[in-house]
């Protein structure tokens, strides 16, 4: 099963078995993993979707106990990705941890989903079980959008984060810019028609935080779609610069896999071809809750604060969790 609802939009919609398209895929991270949805896409009416009975009992235990990191081990791998960044003179890269959340009875998924739909209407709501596995999240990102008719691509660039009524440093400015830079020169490539369009950078708020973002534009044909996504994910926003290196470093760094999260999710219908980044997410467990968040670290980044943005980024998703 599984349950979406597009930014901006107060329909739900959900996937009709009935013929053997698969109009959303779910690609992780490293894209090993794809998961797809195969059917229809349909609207869901939201009384129908308040009568629905989608019960926790669905849900399996955790495979294995993970421990999370803790503050202390946290920022001491901080401290280490620091050392990395200035002794290969990276523009940026970025770490992310668990957090586990145990200790309560019940979590319920519709309601849990339910108020990310009214308190994220900006952003690609989702949950889904395919049987195994069960994924919530909510986020604003726009890996890529392509218009059928017009032939026209959107991107953003999207980094920086910091509490909504907090000011901008000189940090997370000189952090988003290398991250508009790469995708700027990707896009450059592909833009034979001299259509390309460059927002300025502006405010986003997501929730109780907000991001430095820029808009781009530009006309791409079909069948160069997958090549530049390829190209575009995973975008410095999740990964680093230079991006094979610092997916390497990742690999190697971080205690966990990443699995979905920092991955992105391709949603097809007639008009459009959608890509967002799987950012705010947590995988959801009949005892726990893994919240998957993660931070751009420059060399001028102070690990105290970075430990603080991943706890701030937590609560996007969980506070939105009911539990019992």
């Amino acid at each position: 099963m599984i349950y979406f609802q597009f930014p901006f939009d107060e329909k739900i919609y959900s996937v009709t078995k009935n013929s053997e398209d698969h109009p959303i895929e779910f690609h992780s991270f490293d894209n090993s993993e794809i998961k797809k949805f195969e059917g229809t896409l349909t609207e869901i009416h939201a009384q129908e979707f308040e009568k629905l009975n989608i019960d926790s009992s669905i849900l399996f235990h955790e495979e294995q106990e993970y421990t999370a990191e803790n503050q202390e081990e946290y920022i001491q791998k901080l401290n280490e990705v620091i050392e990395i960044i200035k002794k290969n003179n990276l523009p940026k890269l970025v770490l992310s941890r668990r957090k586990i959340i145990r200790g309560f009875k019940i979590i319920h998924l519709k309601k849990s989903f339910s108020n990310l739909c009214k308190n994220y209407p900006n952003a690609f709501k989702y949950f889904f079980f395919d049987g195994k596995e069960c994924w919530i999240g909510a986020f604003s990102e726009v890996l890529g959008k392509f218009n059928k008719t017009t032939q026209e691509f959107e991107t953003m660039s999207l980094a920086g984060t910091i509490a909504v009524n907090e000011n901008w440093s000189h940090k997370e400015i000189e952090e988003q810019k290398p991250v508009s830079d790469y995708i700027r020169s990707i896009l450059e490539n592909y833009d034979t028609q001299n259509t390309l369009k460059e927002s300025e950078t502006y405010d986003h708020i997501s929730g109780n935080i907000k991001h430095l973002k820029t808009d781009f534009r530009l006309k791409i044909n079909q069948d160069q779609l997958d090549s530049i996504i390829s190209e575009l994910h995973p975008t410095p926003a999740v990964c680093g610069i230079p991006k094979d290196f610092c997916k390497n470093e990742i690999q190697r760094t971080e205690k966990f896999p990443r699995e979905l999260y920092a991955g992105y999710i391709k949603i097809e219908n007639n008009t459009h071809i959608s890509y967002f980044v799987n950012l705010r997410c947590a995988k959801l467990y009949k005892n726990a809750v893994h919240l998957f968040v993660g931070g751009g670290i420059t060399s001028e980044s102070s690990p105290e604060k970075e430990w603080m943005e991943t706890e701030l980024k937590s609560e996007a998703v969980l506070k939105n969790l009911s539990f019992d």
